[in-house]
């Protein structure tokens, strides 16, 4: 029992137990659950097993979970399909008149592929794998091409339905519906934010691209659009259900797959192989992340015996740091933890120590999800465990620090979505208070 030595020796342990867990290559699951271990065993005397049966049961037995393997399979049945190349052949014509044309396919369509998905890396693969060989053919440059696209890949999180979203509502027990509505408006920021910088920057550098293509017809534009239809219809039922408030957020997601089966039958890419490998991927990520939400828990529930979440909040109070210079101090370690460890764990690492700060400065803890996603964003595009850069790796045979450079300006434009949130909270509060008033 080291319960004598003060909060803060212990606090400095169980870090760096986690430290060398991690270092060792754990599971991060694993190495939570043996944290929250530790925690119990050297500051409580709680009995130990008690505490993790009932957590890790009270974790998993969430009908709001339930949504999670739902969008997870969804993405990853319409990853299978051949919505990339519809999308592409149908948002052309409609963006060649834009300075930068083509490379706006990739906002909009990461955009659109992000509202059926809820994941970063399935949005920049499929969006990636039509999109990156027909803007090189067309000579667009090759590091606009992909930053464009590594940044846009990001949206899969912050437009909703997104897993991690999820996981921070969970996580935080706050309305995953709150959360989802709250990212909308943010996503569309973001998605301004990087058309606007491929404009300016198609403007600045007219040299570097291709003539335009030859104007096309109307009635061209709605023929190639309108295999994007069912797609697009899909999407509105989801979020005006989201909405209106006809159905749950676990609800929606079960319409989803039933709507993702029927896009992938009506495409013809509906095979027993296909529903199969889609089937089987999305239980994996599934249980990944189920283990990581156990182990969290687990580490919550034991760090909440040791005092120290409430301690830390009571130290951070001491200091009167404004909300602004907190919010400032988040960025930063968020910005560090993302290029160390993935989204997910980011979340479930911090939330047990942050959120008791977050509410002290009397933050809505529905604006934190959406500053803390955006910031996940950021950990998609940052060197060396960036997803979105291995995911464009292995497609455009560069290196990931190569991509990580060409992704640097949509860093910083996501450091400038936080700034404006920050500053402007309504961005991501408007639509949760217009479907649930108080």
């Amino acid at each position: 029992m080291f319960a004598d030595i003060g909060l803060v020796p212990v606090a400095a342990i169980l870090f760096g137990i986690l430290a060398l867990l991690l270092a060792l290559g754990i599971w991060i699951g694993i190495a939570l659950i043996i944290v929250g271990f530790a925690a119990i065993v050297l500051v409580t005397n709680v009995p130990v097993g008690a505490v993790l049966a009932t957590t890790v049961w009270a974790s998993s037995a969430s009908w709001s979970l339930a949504a999670l393997p739902l969008f997870i399979w969804m993405g990853e049945i319409l990853f299978r399909t051949r919505l990339s190349e519809q999308m592409f052949l149908g948002l052309a014509p409609w963006l060649n008149w834009l300075p930068g044309r083509l490379l706006h396919v990739n906002v909009v369509g990461c955009g659109v592929f992000a509202a059926v998905s809820g994941s970063s890396a399935a949005t920049c693969a499929t969006i990636g794998k039509i999109a990156l060989p027909e803007l090189k053919k067309r000579g667009y440059d090759d590091m606009m091409s992909l930053g464009s696209l590594a940044g846009s890949g990001t949206l899969g999180l912050l437009i909703p339905p997104s897993i991690p979203m999820v996981v921070y509502a969970i996580a935080a027990n706050v309305s995953v519906i709150q959360v989802f509505l709250a990212g909308f408006l943010p996503g569309l920021l973001v998605m301004a934010l990087y058309s606007g910088y491929i404009l300016v920057w198609s403007l600045l550098n007219r040299h570097r691209s291709p003539k335009p293509e030859p104007r096309t017809s109307l009635g061209f534009k709605l023929r190639q659009s309108a295999k994007l239809l069912p797609v697009l219809l899909l999407i509105f039922l989801i979020f005006a259900a989201l909405l209106l408030g006809w159905a749950t957020a676990t609800e929606c997601a079960a319409w989803g797959v039933t709507g993702a089966l029927i896009l992938a039958w009506w495409s013809g890419t509906l095979t027993w192989e296909t529903f199969r490998e889609s089937l089987l991927s999305a239980t994996r990520l599934t249980a990944t992340i189920m283990l990581i939400l156990a182990g969290a828990a687990f580490t919550t529930a034991a760090m909440a015996y040791t005092g120290i979440p409430v301690a830390l909040a009571s130290w951070v109070e001491t200091l009167q740091l404004s909300p602004y210079v907190l919010i400032a101090a988040l960025t930063v370690l968020y910005i560090f933890l993302g290029c160390l460890i993935d989204g997910i764990s980011m979340i479930v690492l911090t939330t047990v120590v942050v959120l008791p700060m977050i509410k002290q400065a009397g933050f809505d803890l529905i604006w934190f999800g959406v500053f803390l996603i955006v910031l996940v964003e950021m950990a998609q595009i940052t060197p060396p465990v960036g997803f979105n850069l291995f995911v464009l790796q292995n497609m455009s045979g560069r290196d990931s620090f190569a991509v990580a450079k060409a992704a640097v300006p949509f860093f910083f434009l996501l450091v400038a979505a936080v700034a404006i949130i920050t500053a402007f909270p309504d961005i991501a509060l408007f639509l949760p208070r217009l479907a649930f008033p108080e």
